[in-house]
């Protein structure tokens, strides 16, 4: 699974781990994305993907629970 978000783009970003003797490599940064059943706001259709936690607090998306 590639994380990267369906509403907002969000993907992986690299930065540096920092030793105590201050040598840098590189490493990969992941959001925090999570694979729910979403409705977009005003829209009826339900659909399946990624979505990261900032949309869902935010509001941009509505979370569908199988059965309801």
């Amino acid at each position: 699974m590639a994380n990267i978000c369906r509403i907002c783009d969000k993907r992986p970003s690299s930065a540096n781990n920092v030793s105590n003797a201050n040598n840098k490599t590189k490493r990969w940064q992941y959001p925090n994305v999570h694979v729910v059943r979403f409705r977009l706001k005003g829209q009826t259709s339900v659909t399946r993907g990624a979505v990261c936690t900032k949309c869902v607090k935010a509001g941009k998306i509505e979370k569908v629970i199988r059965g309801s």
